[in-house]
């Protein structure tokens, strides 16, 4: 992905100054997201167009695509599911919950960025993979974001111990048929790698018995978003800012997104902290974590993964050599350069294994 820092402050200088429809533009995100005077949100993209093209719509298919198809289930809260083609018609598959990213602010499951990821992921494991949109700050602050994962795992639940008479979405009856609710696997990215540990930890607190026979056998957070109030080492390292990640969005979407008044101390960000819970007491699954090397918050991403060992929990920890915060969403980084490929390779093969082995 092209480097957008300079380009991005002169864009908000300029917006800063802009008029529209009698509001002024009082904010700005990296390009991501505006405020306006009235305190109404823009999330219309005015950064780099070459950009565009990653947060294209991709329309659901009924139809196999590359082994999979795609598939809608409005509702509360509304599903999106991809089921693999699979030789054993007969036997159910994992399913993988994608809870997305974008700072609690931005972002939805159906781009062009998620879906190139997930789709490929959805036919290497196989597994069924289940997303849905989540609230978005600042009109909804967290815990808002966790108590929708919850949610999403409720209504998985519901369809899959439906009987199939009652199913009138078609897709509902092939998630019914195709999912193995004992082994459920909380995957996040970035912002949704918080929402893995704390839909989590909200699910091991309420007890197996309330759950079955929907289990979370494992959590993956993908460069999650923990951080403290105090700058870490890597967050101060000279880095190109990207489209996907500046320390601008990092701290303007937090800033919206955790509760008012609180700072990145709060559990939401940063549970291996002095005000969240001890982590022995925190009822987690087994956990692999992917940290990027050239992540602005890889120290912090590596101090929740010695927090979590400290406590005596299950974690793995890969680290993605050389690649910056959410690589491997970037379709076209992945697609034309070959080291990102392999990373992104790499990254689905240890999800394989994890899944695999739990």
């Amino acid at each position: 992905m092209a480097t957008v820092a300079t380009e991005s402050r002169q864009q908000q200088h300029q917006t800063a100054a802009v008029l529209l429809d009698g509001r002024k533009v009082v904010d700005e995100v990296s390009g991501w997201l505006r405020v306006f005077d009235d305190g109404s949100i823009d999330r219309t993209w005015t950064g780099p167009p070459e950009a565009l093209p990653l947060m294209q719509h991709v329309e659901p298919y009924a139809e196999p695509r590359d082994g999979h198809t795609l598939h809608d289930l409005p509702g509360e809260p509304d599903l999106r599911v991809y089921l693999p083609e699979t030789k054993d018609s007969a036997g159910r598959l994992p399913v993988i919950v994608q809870l997305h990213g974008g700072g609690f602010c931005i972002s939805d499951p159906s781009w062009t960025l998620y879906h190139h990821f997930y789709a490929r992921l959805a036919c290497a494991v196989p597994a069924v993979v289940v997303t849905a949109q989540l609230p978005l700050a600042p009109e909804h602050r967290l815990p808002a974001q966790i108590y929708s994962g919850v949610d999403v795992l409720r209504r998985l639940r519901t369809i899959v111990t439906s009987d199939a008479g009652t199913l009138e979405e078609p897709a509902a009856k092939l998630l019914r048929e195709a999912a193995d609710l004992s082994r459920v696997f909380l995957v996040g990215d970035s912002s949704g790698g918080n929402l893995v540990h704390h839909v989590a930890a909200r699910v091991g607190a309420d007890g197996a018995d309330v759950w079955a026979p929907l289990r979370v056998a494992g959590g993956v957070p993908i460069h999650p978003g923990f951080v403290r109030a105090e700058r870490s080492r890597s967050e101060l390292q000279a880095t190109a800012d990207s489209v996907f990640f500046t320390l601008d969005m990092l701290d303007k979407f937090l800033a919206m997104a955790l509760p008012e008044g609180a700072t990145k101390d709060h559990p939401y960000t940063c549970p291996m902290g002095a005000n969240a819970p001890p982590l022995e007491s925190v009822p987690l699954p087994p956990m692999l974590v992917s940290v990027a090397e050239k992540d602005l918050i890889r120290d912090t991403n590596l101090e929740y993964c010695d927090a979590l060992r400290a406590a005596g929990k299950e974690v793995e920890v890969l680290i993605n050599r050389d690649m910056s915060h959410s690589f491997y969403l970037n379709k076209f980084a992945v697609d034309m350069d070959p080291t990102t490929g392999e990373q992104t390779q790499e990254l689905i093969d240890a999800i394989k294994t994890f899944v695999s082995r739990h």
